[in-house]
């Protein structure tokens, strides 16, 4: 069945990079919003668009039935959730596909097993992914904690059992620290996420964040689009992205990569996911997946020259995968740097009117906003204002036309993070990709931030 509308369940840049997709395809979109962003840039380029509530997300971009009703009042018979929001919630694609309406995503089941860390930790140890040495499910007292920790060695992490976002996660270098780490962690993950049932992994000391796109089409078919090194984070919050890793070679790239498309292929998953890891000493330690389009695929897409909002469209239509994996060969290099309305040095957002903006451009350049002179940023949402994607022959290159494209962006009115990237390119451990997720927490602490 060809979708004749699909409604996009989010805002911002994702929303508009979804509506550019259907409108290549000939398929007409429905923005929703809440009050506050009725004068956004996906509701003024949707074909249709629906307000489902006031600026709290609970009461507008999270309300199940606002959102339904919307599909219902315009007929669309698709949802694309983009990411965050409602993009991995399995009680809400369960009502979607209740109701008939075509989630473009995993099945709720596949995003329930993810969505829970020890489940999902289980489940690719079963379909042989590597991962970290740790506890065999949730540690149910402190004493058992004592019991693991001494068996993996110290240092450990413990980490909340639906935690993201660097919440629950507590390190304990040694046996002293250990149990204030469990409890602590224990009490995040109940004050954030209602559950505080926690893990215990081995604390890996100077790691890099490597993830794997993979996409699969719902019936035993998967391929894997490489890797992208994600390690340059602050607060376990991504920072800037590349494709390929600096320290990934091809042979590397083929193993790992053809691991996880197995592993997805055998559960039969369909649509996008990314399986992310963590990478020391020429070893892949499996930390989670997400069911769900990155905030940072546009470099996957650099690389290898697909669309992959299009192929989420496509699979959900139950058509085949429009390439196979002897198809996907790496071109050149792609970088990605996520653009904040926050004030440094101490990253507080920074919501506000934009007075001039202009986009870089030229070859090899991308720019994904939903900004334009005189928009007013709300102060409801999260901070992320732009992505700037740059792809280039080589590495140098691309860095080269980051620093050329950071140059031209103007952005009036509102405090930005741009400066950060323009600090960070004069930096020689940046230019030879010699970093890893601890380097720019250390290197902000030594300025000040």
């Amino acid at each position: 069945m060809m979708f004749e509308k699909i409604l996009i369940a989010n805002r911002g840049e994702i929303a508009l990079r979804v509506i550019r997709a259907c409108r290549e395809m000939g398929i007409r979109s429905v923005a929703v919003h809440s009050t506050a962003d009725s004068d956004a840039m996906h509701v003024r380029l949707a074909d249709e668009s629906v307000c489902i509530g006031p600026p709290p997300s609970s009461e507008s971009y999270l309300s199940f039935p606002d959102i339904i009703s919307a599909c219902e009042i315009t007929g669309a018979d698709a949802i694309h959730p983009g990411y965050g929001f409602l993009s991995e919630n399995a009680a809400f694609v369960q009502i979607v596909e209740d109701h008939d309406i075509t989630f473009i995503g995993p099945t709720a089941e596949h995003i329930r097993i993810m969505g829970d860390k020890i489940t999902a930790k289980e489940t690719m140890k079963n379909l042989g992914v590597p991962c970290v040495p740790g506890s065999d499910g949730g540690v149910p007292d402190y004493e058992t904690a004592v019991t693991v920790a001494e068996e993996i060695g110290y240092p450990v992490i413990i980490k909340a059992t639906a935690g993201g976002g660097g919440r629950g996660m507590k390190l304990a270098k040694t046996p002293a620290d250990l149990e204030t780490a469990f409890r602590t962690a224990r009490a995040e993950g109940k004050a954030a996420f209602g559950n505080d049932e926690v893990y215990i992994e081995k604390y890996l000391g100077q790691p890099r964040h490597i993830e794997i796109q993979v996409f699969g089409d719902g019936k035993g078919n998967a391929v894997h689009l490489g890797e992208r090194d994600c390690s340059l984070q602050r607060r376990h919050q991504k920072v800037l992205e590349e494709a390929p890793g600096p320290v990934i070679d091809r042979e590397t790239r083929e193993r790992i990569g053809g691991i996880c498309a197995d592993a997805v292929s055998r559960i039969n998953y369909i649509g996008a996911g990314t399986i992310e890891f963590l990478y020391e000493n020429g070893e892949f330690y499996f930390i989670e997946m997400n069911t769900r389009l990155q905030v940072e695929h546009p470099v996957t897409e650099g690389i290898f020259g697909v669309d992959l909002v299009r192929e989420q469209i496509r699979v959900a239509q139950g058509l085949p995968l429009s390439f196979a994996q002897e198809e996907l060969e790496v071109n050149g290099h792609a970088i990605e740097v996520r653009i904040n309305a926050e004030k440094l040095p101490n990253f507080t957002p920074c919501p506000g009117t934009v007075g001039m903006f202009h986009a870089p451009g030229g070859l090899g350049v991308r720019m994904d906003s939903a900004l334009y002179g005189g928009y007013t940023i709300p102060p409801y949402y999260d901070s992320l204002i732009g992505k700037l994607i740059v792809h280039g022959r080589d590495r140098q290159e691309a860095l080269s036309r980051l620093g050329r494209a950071l140059n031209e962006i103007v952005i009036e009115g509102i405090d930005t993070t741009l400066p950060l990237f323009d600090a960070l390119l004069a930096e020689p451990d940046i230019q030879t990709g010699n970093y890893d997720i601890h380097w720019l927490e250390k290197w902000l602490a030594a300025r000040g931030a």
